[in-house]
C-alpha cells in the first residue's frame, strides 16, 4: 500500500445554493461557511491553527489568506491559497492532511465560497496561451471545451446523447431527495434533458450546471485528535491528483486524461479496489466529466459508460450510489464550492446522517474533483471505520 497523508474530517459546513445572492460578498459567504464548519465540529474558533482558501476572483486578487484570516479573527499557523479548479475542494483535503503530519498545524479549516449577484461577472485579467492558441478559433468559455470533449467521446467510441442524458436524468432523480438542492422539487426525465436547448452543440442546457450561490467549509484535523469532536469522524483513506493540460486543444487521448491516474492512485493508497466503493461523489459540472470519470476509475471500459449506466441504478438504493445529493447538475455549483459539496455528501453518508437518502452501510465514498477541461483532477478516498 503506498504512503498516505493522515487526517479526518470533524466538521462540516454547507450553505444551501441559491440562484442569486443579494447584498452579499464572497467573505461574508466563507465567514458563515466556517462558523457553520466549527460549530458541527464542537471546537472553538481559537483552535484553527491552519487555513486554505480559494482564489477570490474579483473581491481579493492577493494576499488571500491573510484577507480571510484577519477576517475571520484567527491567526492560522499555516496557510495557502489552493487554485485547482473545481478541484480545489477535494485538493485541499489531502493538503490539510499532509500540513498536519508535517508537524506545520494540529486544525485546518478548508473554505470556498461564490456570491452570484444578478446581472454582475467577475472577472480577473487572464492572460494565459489559451487567449492566444484556443479563442481566436471559437474555443471560449468551459461549454464549448466540455461539448469537444463530448464530441470527441462520440466520435471515438459512437456514444449517443441518450446515454449521456441518462447521467443527468439521475442528478435529477437523486436531487428530489435533497430539500437543500436548488432543483429540489424539478425532476427531468431522458426526454427532457434531450429536448432541452443545445447550448454548445453536442451539449445541452440540462447537462450543464447552474451557477448558483453559496459556500462549504471543511475541518480537518490529525487522526490522534479525530475523537474530539461532535460527530463520528471520517478518516481520509487515499489521494491521488493529476494534471496533465490546461487548454482542451491540449488534452491527452480519451482513455489517458488524468482521472486515470489520480484515481487509481487513490485507491492504491487506500489499499481497496474500485468496487469496494459505497458512494462515488464524483464531480459533474457537464454530463461529459461524469462520462469519462466512471471510464477512468475502472467501472466500466473505455467508451463502454452508456451501457453502464443503462445496465446499473444510481440513486441511494441502487448497487452504484452516484451524487446521492445530485451532484452539482442537480445541487447546484457555488463556483469552487461546487466542487466541496461533493466531499460534503460524502461526509453525511459515512456519518449516517444523509436523512432519506441514506446509503445502507455506508462506509468508504470515492470523491473526485475537475479544474480546467478536465485538467486538473483529484480524487479522494474518504472512510468511516478504521
Amino acid at each position: 500500500m503506498a504512503r498516505r497523508p493522515k487526517g479526518s474530517i470533524i466538521g462540516i459546513g454547507e450553505l444551501k445554493p441559491v440562484r442569486y445572492s443579494t447584498g452579499k460578498t464572497t467573505l461574508s459567504l466563507i465567514a458563515e461557511s466556517v462558523r457553520l464548519a466549527i460549530q458541527d465540529a464542537g471546537i472553538s474558533k481559537g483552535e484553527v491553527d491552519g487555513l486554505l482558501v480559494g482564489p477570490q476572483v474579483g473581491e481579493t486578487p492577493q494576499h488571500v489568506p491573510a484577507t480571510v484570516s484577519e477576517y475571520l479573527g484567527i491567526n492560522p499557523a499555516m496557510s495557502n491559497t489552493v487554485d485547482l479548479g473545481g478541484a480545489t475542494g477535494p485538493g485541499m483535503i489531502w493538503r490539510a492532511a499532509a500540513a498536519i503530519e508535517a508537524g506545520m498545524c494540529e486544525t485546518v479549516v478548508c473554505v470556498l465560497a461564490n456570491k452570484n449577484e444578478k446581472g454582475e461577472t467577475l472577472r480577473s485579467p487572464n492572460r494565459n496561451p489559451i487567449r492566444e492558441f484556443d479563442v481566436p478559433f471559437g474555443a471560449s468559455g468551459a461549454n464549448t471545451s466540455y461539448a469537444l470533449l463530448k464530441r470527441q467521446h462520440m466520435e471515438e467510441y459512437g456514444s449517443t446523447q441518450e446515454e449521456f442524458a441518462h447521467l443527468a436524468y439521475w442528478a435529477r432523480k437523486n436531487a428530489q431527495k435533497n430539500p437543500d438542492a436548488i432543483f429540489y422539487g424539478k425532476p427531468a426525465e431522458v426526454d427532457d434533458i434531450l429536448a432541452s436547448p443545445l447550448i454548445s452543440d453536442p451539449l445541452h442546457l440540462l447537462e450543464i450546471v447552474m451557477p448558483v450561490a453559496g459556500g462549504a467549509a471543511v475541518v480537518v484535523t490529525s487522526e490522534e485528535n479525530a475523537n474530539r469532536g461532535r460527530h463520528k469522524p471520517v478518516y481520509l483513506r487515499g489521494a491521488g491528483e493529476k494534471i496533465t493540460h490546461r487548454a482542451v486543444s491540449q488534452a491527452p487521448a480519451t482513455n489517458q486524461l488524468p482521472f486515470s491516474y489520480s484515481i487509481p492512485k487513490a485507491l492504491e493508497q487506500a489499499g481497496i479496489n474500485i468496487t469496494d466503493i459505497d458512494l462515488f461523489s464524483l464531480y459533474d459540472c457537464y454530463t461529459s466529466v461524469v462520462a469519462v470519470t466512471l471510464e477512468s476509475a475502472g467501472l466500466c471500459k473505455p467508451g463502454e459508460f452508456g451501457s453502464f449506466v443503462k445496465s446499473h441504478t444510481f440513486g441511494h438504493d441502487g448497487d452504484y450510489p452516484l451524487n446521492t445529493h445530485g451532484g452539482q447538475l442537480g445541487f447546484g455549483q457555488a463556483d469552487l464550492a461546487g466542487g466541496m459539496s461533493h466531499v460534503i455528501e460524502a461526509v453525511h453518508q459515512l456519518r449516517g446522517e444523509a436523512d432519506q437518502r441514506q446509503i445502507k452501510d455506508a462506509n468508504l465514498s470515492l470523491v473526485t474533483g475537475n479544474g480546467a477541461t478536465l485538467s486538473e483532477t483529484t480524487a479522494l478516498v474518504l472512510g468511516g471505520e478504521r
